[in-house]
């Protein structure tokens, strides 16, 4: 039995589960009400959760299908959108240890529950197969965009590794393939005021005022019209180095969204944003070590000729 299940009133409800209120004149099993309340959910959807130690009560308590639902307050489960769409690509594990997780990401997988996605997401995938379910991210990263992503293991640790994204105290190291400039072979830095607007409303971009974003560029190749370059984000803004470098004039090779929207298809993996969180670094809160981890994946590059 896990330490969630051993301490149940330190349990708190992981992000995209629902909480289902029972009321005091609900009569049978848990089953039975469930399949009442959501008639069209299958059966079989249910009898997966209900085996996976999925169903719990508001106290985190594993419920068993045949329960007495007149001893049960609050059903709480995770959301399943009813046609998600299976992201073909794993999450690697880098670094554990009691208080946080570093993982890998593939393009395409978002970090946690949003919209359409909820089971396919780092966040639900790591919960499930580590039985870590009081796992929480402690920084945004792109769906887009793959690398790493750093998770909360111990909620009574969070909020010391939280602060080192809040304070700007964590080191984070991005490459991208854009479009070649060699004005930035030398690094150059780039501030601007970022702001919800553009063509979505998801989207963001640069306005008049003082500056509330910064990012360091710099060209590290050269191969034809492309190159690779090194981004260092000094704030953390909403698709902060996407935007700023569609406004330096290179955006980031295979971009559905800037500088303009051409995002494929549902389901069309044949074009990843070319944007790799690379590295991380920092001062461990707890222990006071130095650690680092990098990325093992790679951007397509060199470019291939068309």
């Amino acid at each position: 039995m896990d330490d969630d299940l051993k301490t149940p009133l330190q349990w708190q409800r992981p992000p995209g589960w629902a909480k289902l209120g029972v009321p005091a004149s609900a009569r049978g099993s848990v089953l039975q009400f469930v399949l009442q309340r959501f008639s069209h959910v299958p059966q079989a959807v249910w009898a997966a959760r209900f085996a996976q130690q999925l169903v719990r009560d508001g106290d985190g308590r594993v419920l068993q299908a045949e329960d007495a639902v007149e001893r049960v307050q609050h059903i709480v489960y995770p959301r399943h959108p009813p046609h998600e769409m299976v992201i073909p690509f794993d999450v690697e594990v880098l670094f554990q240890d009691a208080d946080i997780l570093v993982v890998d990401k593939p393009h395409f997988l978002p970090v946690a529950p949003s919209g359409n996605y909820v089971a396919q997401t780092v966040l639900s995938r790591m919960q499930h197969e580590l039985g870590l379910m009081q796992l929480a991210p402690l920084h945004r990263l792109d769906k887009d965009t793959a690398g790493l992503v750093m998770l909360s293991v111990n909620p009574a640790t969070r909020d010391r590794y939280h602060a080192l994204f809040r304070d700007h105290a964590i080191c984070k190291r991005y490459e991208a393939v854009a479009p070649a400039d060699v004005r930035f072979a030398t690094q150059v830095r780039h501030a601007s005021r970022l702001e919800p607007g553009g063509a979505r409303f998801f989207t963001m971009h640069e306005v008049d005022g003082a500056a509330n974003s910064e990012t360091l560029v710099q060209l590290l190749e050269l191969h034809g019209a492309w190159g690779l370059y090194q981004l260092q984000p000094i704030s953390g803004k909403k698709h902060q180095l996407r935007v700023h470098m569609a406004g330096l004039g290179l955006p980031l090779r295979n971009d559905p969204f800037y500088p303009e929207i051409t995002d494929p298809p549902e389901g069309d993996f044949s074009r990843p944003l070319q944007l790799l969180a690379r590295s991380l670094e920092w001062v461990d809160p707890i222990s006071g070590q130095r650690r680092y981890c990098e990325s093992r994946r790679n951007l397509q590059w060199p470019v291939a000729a068309v």
